[in-house]
């Protein structure tokens, strides 16, 4: 798996709050470099673990870190949010946040979504990008080629470009994932939506009609559309200008949300 950087503010208040955390980021295996400024209140890794761990682990040392960019500062980077206030999640009951960021060998897809059922459940990118309807207004998969559906290892000609594989949720209904396509081009998905299936993908492989259309996957489940995010060093947001909230209050008040929600299904 290739390694990518991940930038994150990190509320930091002197030197002792940098070792911390450098001594607990350097104990982690898939990371290979760690830069943090007290100045800046940021914290870079090079990694080829998924965000979310990182920033888990960032945040196990007491510290509140947001993430800011991914990639580099002239790549394409975007993000999808799935379920809750942004996405579509039919009951209400999955919610993730998905990320994209291209590199030379391809597009890294990085991601955490919970409230699945667990197993395997089928990973697309679908044409629009418009949930008026929920799920079922996205369209058919992105099939810039007009190839049968297939698997994430096949070639453009046997599979559609939307078709990126499966994930597994485990016994609590989450997956975090982190996955190199080597035929996704991170502009040419922008403003359209990934779904996530009922079923596994069988990858075309079936003998059913539906088999070479979508995989047998089953109904959709969860989806977002797919938006242009800040590559590394390009967010400088530190106040938000639609309700002058500070990073920090807007994620406390996120973490809140996603709190009374669990607590009203």
């Amino acid at each position: 798996m290739s390694s990518i950087k991940i930038e994150f503010a990190v509320q930091m208040t002197c030197q002792n709050c940098v070792n911390t955390i450098k001594n607990t980021l350097s104990n982690v295996n898939g990371i290979q470099n760690v830069d943090i400024s007290l100045e800046r209140g940021t914290v870079v890794v090079d990694s080829e673990l998924p965000y979310s761990l990182i920033q888990e682990k960032i945040e196990s040392t007491g510290k509140k870190a947001v993430f800011k960019g991914y990639g580099g500062s002239e790549s394409y980077s975007a993000v999808s949010m799935l379920g809750g206030n942004s996405g579509y999640s039919f009951g209400e009951s999955a919610k993730g946040v998905i990320r994209f960021a291209q590199i030379d060998k391809g597009c890294i897809i990085d991601g955490t979504i919970d409230g699945l059922s667990p197993g395997a459940h089928g990973l697309h990118i679908h044409e629009c990008g418009d949930i008026s309807r929920g799920c079922e207004s996205v369209g058919d998969h992105f099939n810039p080629h007009n190839s049968p559906h297939g698997g994430p290892d096949d070639e453009s000609s046997k599979r559609h470009m939307g078709d990126l594989g499966n994930i597994i949720a485990d016994d609590s209904g989450r997956v975090r994932f982190r996955i190199l396509d080597h035929l996704l081009n991170v502009p040419e998905i922008i403003g359209r939506s990934l779904v996530i299936t009922e079923k596994a993908d069988d990858f075309g492989k079936g003998d059913s009609p539906t088999s070479k259309i979508d995989g047998n996957s089953g109904n959709k489940l969860v989806c977002g559309i797919i938006a242009r995010s800040s590559g590394l060093f390009q967010n400088t947001k530190q106040i938000c200008a639609c309700d002058g909230l500070t990073l920090w209050d807007e994620r406390n008040r996120s973490i809140d949300d996603q709190k009374t929600n669990s607590k009203n299904p």
